[in-house]
């Protein structure tokens, strides 16, 4: 009995040693694991972005204006006469300053009913009675000659003296060409993506590797002074002059 002693605590030590090597083991690959997952992480890649601008100048408008007239339902069809007189007053007006017909385009009548409170606007009452109608008609001019007709827009004052209730609704500049511009224009925002990438790697003594990916960001249109960035892109219709910027995001790998 007293013989298998020894065997018992030789059997302890070598199931500690086991034990321990088994855990050195397992130490050594979760550490191994660990550094090569840190290594595999993407610490290899810088993304930067670049961008390109181009000043352009619209080469088409869309004037929007409209006249009006105010009746009583007593009085519609004399509406509807005066309605035509103007028109004939605006398409006159319009072509005389050497609009084409072509390029003019008249909607047709809508009315809307108006209700006048007497007691608060008894003049009003005397001249419609409790219920007007206002008769209106939209006009658009779309053109090329964008210059002339933001001068036109701008010299409406004889149509109001010869009688018409005339108003510019809004006007509107578009550039026909912006399509033509995307090739080159990512092309240079991605050489610059590619120079500030060289610029920061250079600051750290490293250099840049193979381009990984190109995202591109939607063409923002903005008036030319503008630092308006939106994720949708945007399109400015105000000015007639703009700015045309190009965005991407460069993934590049480092050495």
């Amino acid at each position: 009995m007293s013989s298998s002693r020894p065997w018992s605590g030789n059997w302890t030590s070598l199931a500690a040693s086991l034990i321990l090597g088994l855990s050195i083991v397992a130490g050594t690959i979760i550490t191994t694991g660990t550094i090569d997952y840190v290594k595999t992480f993407n610490t290899s890649l810088l993304t930067v972005t670049g961008t390109a601008k181009k000043i352009v100048t619209s080469d088409s408008v869309k004037w929007d204006s409209s006249f009006l007239v105010n009746t009583t339902s007593s009085a519609l069809q004399t509406g509807y006469a005066q309605m035509g007189k103007d028109k004939s007053l605006v398409q006159s007006f319009l072509t005389g300053h050497g609009v084409p017909l072509a390029d003019i385009t008249f909607s047709p009548v809508s009315m809307q009913q108006n209700y006048v409170n007497c007691q608060f606007n008894p003049k009003a009452c005397n001249q419609f009675g409790s219920t007007s109608y206002q008769l209106t008609e939209n006009v658009r001019v779309e053109s090329s000659h964008v210059h002339a007709i933001t001068a036109l827009a701008q010299a409406t004052n004889p149509l109001i003296q010869s009688g018409v209730v005339f108003s510019t609704q809004d006007i509107k500049y578009y550039y026909s060409k912006l399509s033509g511009l995307r090739t080159s224009l990512l092309s240079a925002a991605t050489k610059d993506a590619q120079l500030r990438a060289e610029s920061i790697t250079r600051s750290v003594g490293s250099q840049v590797g193979q381009l990984v990916s190109v995202t591109t960001e939607p063409f923002q249109v903005t008036p030319v002074d503008s630092t308006q960035v939106s994720g949708g892109g945007l399109y400015d219709t105000t000015t007639i002059t703009k700015k045309v910027t190009a965005i991407v995001e460069a993934t590049f790998r480092l050495p």
